[in-house]
């Protein structure tokens, strides 16, 4: 066999095998290959998967993209969906082909997601030395463009010979299905190598089960974790995206059930509750709610569970403001279990640990002051959410108001989709969730263009969910303009295989979110806006509003569109267009609702910060203005934690 096809036969031969509650389940680990071609593969990998579709389509279905980048977002999607137990390889050409992927490989290991990237690479034997398309260093040879995975990669290597075929996959997938060190895994394959023919054993083409690992939790570390939650007087739960991967979301419901600890959740772990649960407090941190964040200021004890404690959760380490503040970290990876200092990390799989610790809790219970504070805090933000999403704000409605109409049009069991820019943090504070799989917001690498091929992987798994027997689901993408002009490509992909994947595209001619943030900070929404130039002033901030159809942009590449014109009626009509979307044929191919927005209406105030440096020195009042401001925040940040 030559190596590609060996890689190919390999890849349709390896199952996922997993065990929750006694059940167990065995699924393939990648269902299919994306794959865009050039010199660099279409002889190796390209004509691997064209033989193997010619001897059985099903070996390993390939499919079709039209960016690098956006078929690593799909599998990406696809991942999170299945709760990493499924992903997509992707083969690229060398040079710019495999360049395209870095900012994918990026995105699925700050997300601890996995994806396989297959990039070509140059001549291993520089047989023909410097081909089309290498990257060549005069102080070092053997580097290529490929060596740029390195440090955004989980695992890389690259096989320079046909023998180093065996260990390179062996390890590749042993990160890609371990929970705690998962991420991009990365196999370079010179474009000589993959076309190179040699002997495979038999065993290396056998099937293989990986078992996911879901380490127990040391009956000392819970024994001293239920000894510090019996003595708190405030606690908290941060509950993250690792309480969904561990499938623990009714272990969770039990456990602040039988304490009465509230809950806050990451962006990642929304979900892990409904959003009208007692014990919810929704989002915390900087897009967090505001009954999350006042319970955060005075808590004396944070139980992470599943959480990285990136800096929104945190609010930049000013949420936390009780001086004797401590915490107990739930973690499958002990780079999360440490964080913040704590003296009670527990290395375990989150469902194994709160199963250990509601046995323990037996008898526990918060006092009723903080049940009350709870009760209040859960109603004050529902009022405001309430308020936000029934304001009627005309011609142009604000993004709360749209939300809100995502929001009721929805399905319980339908997935929304977002990435960059305002609407991440907006959803956050304020979508009602009520399906462990109705959020995905890719908010680790806040990925501008993620939102679209996100959206299509989330929509493929939620197809092969429903095909098993599982729930029916459809899946909304919302996003703003300029994450829409960053990459909307792979709605040409969701044509192409008629794929109905509804895209909520909401246009407000500029970048809202960091125009909101450079107000904030005294720069005045400098290059935020879409704007024809001022030569005069060599500004964009002032002149004409593009005239750029997006709409039509849509319309273009074989969409179906439904306008929502601006006026009295806007969210009535909104909210009916998303209805009508979700009435149309499963396979009747993307749809897209255009709606205008106004970027000067904002969300509700999450009475939180982040910290984004102000410029100390400037000649702008404005800035002058928000350095105070800054620092009246600065003053209030916990240098340590723990």
């Amino acid at each position: 066999m030559t190596v590609a096809q060996a890689v190919v036969e390999y890849l349709s031969k390896q199952y996922t095998v997993d065990s929750i509650g006694g059940v167990e389940y065995r699924e393939r680990l990648i269902p299919g290959t994306f794959g865009i071609f050039g010199h660099g593969n279409v002889a190796g990998v390209g004509q691997a998967l064209k033989q193997y579709q010619q001897l059985d389509p099903a070996i390993m279905p390939y499919y079709q993209g039209r960016n690098e980048q956006a078929q690593a977002h799909q599998a990406v999607g696809y991942a999170r969906h299945t709760r990493r137990r499924q992903t997509f390889a992707i083969s690229t050409s060398i040079g710019p082909g495999s360049s395209n992927l870095l900012t994918g490989a990026a995105l699925a290991t700050t997300n601890r997601l996995p994806v396989l990237l297959l990039p070509s690479d140059t001549f291993a034997t520089r047989a023909a030395d410097p081909v089309l398309q290498q990257l060549e260093q005069p102080y070092a040879y053997d580097i290529t463009v490929n060596d740029a995975f390195r440090p955004l990669s989980r695992f890389f290597d690259r096989v320079s010979r046909p023998e180093q075929l065996f260990s390179a996959f062996h390890h590749g997938l042993r990160v890609l299905t371990d929970p705690a060190e998962t991420g991009a895994v990365t196999i370079s394959l010179p474009q000589d190598v993959q076309a190179e023919a040699f002997d495979v054993p038999e065993e290396f083409l056998a099937e293989r089960e990986w078992r996911i690992r879901r380490p127990d939790a040391d009956d000392d570390d819970i024994a001293r974790a239920a000894a510090a939650i019996r003595s708190a007087k405030r606690p908290l739960i941060i509950a993250g995206g690792g309480v969904l991967y561990a499938y623990a979301n009714e272990e969770l419901a039990k456990f602040v059930e039988l304490t009465g600890i509230p809950a806050g959740n990451t962006q990642a772990g929304v979900g892990v509750l409904p959003w009208d649960h007692k014990y919810s407090l929704g989002a915390i941190g900087s897009t967090g709610t505001t009954a999350a964040n006042a319970i955060a200021a005075e808590a004396d004890l944070i139980i992470g569970i599943g959480t990285r404690y990136e800096d929104f959760t945190t609010a930049s380490r000013t949420a936390f403001q009780n001086p004797d503040v401590k915490f107990i970290n739930i973690n499958v990876a002990a780079i999360d279990a440490y964080k913040h200092g704590t003296a009670l990390p527990i290395v375990a799989d989150a469902r194994k640990a709160l199963v250990k610790l509601n046995q323990a809790l037996g008898g526990y219970r918060v006092g009723a002051d903080l049940e009350q504070k709870i009760a209040a805090e859960k109603k004050r933000w529902d009022a405001t959410v309430d308020e936000a999403f029934d304001t009627r704000s005309t011609p142009l409605p604000a993004q709360n108001e749209i939300i809100g109409a995502t929001s009721r049009a929805m399905d319980p069991a339908d997935v929304v989709i977002c990435a960059a820019g305002s609407l991440p943090g907006d959803l956050h504070k304020m979508w009602r969730v009520r399906d462990p799989f109705g959020y995905h917001v890719e908010y680790a690498y806040s990925c501008m263009g993620y939102e679209i091929p996100g959206g299509l992987g989330v929509k493929r798994a939620a197809l092969a969910e429903a095909a098993n027997g599982g729930t029916q689901r459809d899946v909304v993408v919302m996003v703003g303009d300029g994450s829409y002009l960053m990459m909307h490509t792979e709605l040409v992909t969701a044509v192409a295989e008629r794929i109905k994947l509804i895209v909520v595209l909401i246009q407000n001619h500029g970048y809202a979110s960091i125009g909101s943030l450079s107000e904030s900070l005294g720069s005045q929404r400098f290059g935020t806006q879409y704007r024809a130039l001022n030569e005069e002033q060599h500004s964009f901030d002032e002149g004409d509003t593009l005239p750029v159809d997006l709409a039509l942009n849509a319309e273009s590449l074989g969409v179906k569109v439904i306008r929502v014109e601006p006026g009295e009626k806007v969210i009535a009509e909104l909210e009916q267009a998303i209805r009508d979307a979700k009435a149309a044929p499963e396979r009747g191919g993307p749809i897209l609702i255009h709606v205008e927005s106004d970027p000067l209406l904002d969300a509700p105030s999450s009475e939180s910060w982040w910290d984004v440096p102000v410029s100390q020195v400037s000649e702008l009042d404005s800035t002058k203005a928000a350095y105070q401001t800054y620092t009246d925040h600065k003053a209030r940040q916990r240098k340590l934690l723990g």
